[in-house]
């Protein structure tokens, strides 16, 4: 792959926050901003960067950013501030401290979500939304199997041991990965420390996810989804998304003038960027999008 660097910048309250970036910043294509899911990092979307900052013929600026608590960013001693409007304030920040004034956002889940909440902060940010396996309406089934595993999972005695605990609460998500996948997938969720093999995100971000009561349901983001109407949007939806249902992504593209949608077969929360099923549609987004 090409050169993929680090950069660090400040949140609000002082917080490090790391991302990613590739590419040159120029003023003929827009850049894009990849946010990833809740307890997920930017490493996720280094195939997409590597795609989108060397394409031969429409290389840009990529960023990646890895939200408070997750990845090389700083751990929150306030773990309420694991929240939207905290995540979206530094996202804010981010923007501010890099000077891109407008972008093409790709969220998957929760950046999708920050994406969306954009539109109420900054909607002339946005030149066009990539939201991968989110929409306004979040189905209970999801959100109950997310609560039930984020920031519990064991501490793994060795990598295998490490695989053995991802299939275990992901193996549904992904049928079809090989045995290589899923070492891959799961070397994307943990890493090596100093007390051995640990979460690449900080465990107290389950804390907010108590307020999730199936009697409850949260209200749909439509007000949101609808700011999103003046720039292009792509839909990415897991065959077996039990998070993003066929109905909402329907509701979703009778809402919208410039949509399209794909789904991601044999596969469900959320589809990964790893290949051209994936990024292939991206990229042609991205040049359509300017």
């Amino acid at each position: 792959m090409n050169e993929i660097n680090n950069l660090y910048l400040t949140a609000p309250d002082g917080l490090k926050l790391h991302a990613l970036q590739a590419g040159v910043r120029n003023d003929t294509r827009l850049p894009v901003i990849c946010l990833p899911g809740l307890a997920r990092t930017n490493e996720d979307f280094r195939e997409l960067l590597d795609a989108l900052a060397f394409d031969t013929k429409e290389p840009r600026y990529v960023l990646a950013l890895s939200s408070r608590g997750r990845g090389l960013s700083d751990r929150d001693p306030e773990p309420e501030n694991y929240s939207v409007p905290v995540e979206l304030n530094d996202l804010l920040a981010v923007l501010d401290q890099t000077g891109i004034e407008r972008a093409i956002f790709v969220g998957t889940s929760r950046g999708g979500i920050l994406t969306m909440a954009l539109t109420a902060a900054r909607p002339q940010a946005i030149a066009g939304a990539v939201l991968n396996d989110i929409g306004p309406v979040l189905e209970m089934p999801g959100l109950l199997r997310i609560q039930s595993y984020v920031g519990k999972l064991p501490k793994p005695k060795d990598w295998d041991d490490a695989v053995r605990i991802q299939k275990s609460v992901m193996e549904k998500e992904f049928p079809g990965f090989s045995e290589t996948d899923w070492l891959r997938y799961t070397r994307l969720s943990w890493q090596e420390s100093a007390e051995g093999i640990t979460g690449r995100t900080d465990r107290a971000i389950a804390v907010n996810l108590r307020e999730i009561d199936a009697a409850k349901p949260a209200p749909p983001l439509w007000p949101l989804f609808d700011g999103l109407k003046k720039t292009p949007l792509l839909i990415f939806r897991g065959e077996h998304s039990d998070l993003l249902s066929r109905d909402t992504v329907a509701e979703m593209k009778s809402r919208h003038p410039d949509v399209a949608a794909i789904e991601v077969a044999g596969v469900g929360h959320p589809p990964v960027f790893w290949d051209e099923t994936t990024i292939a549609p991206i990229c042609a987004f991205a040049s359509r999008c300017g």
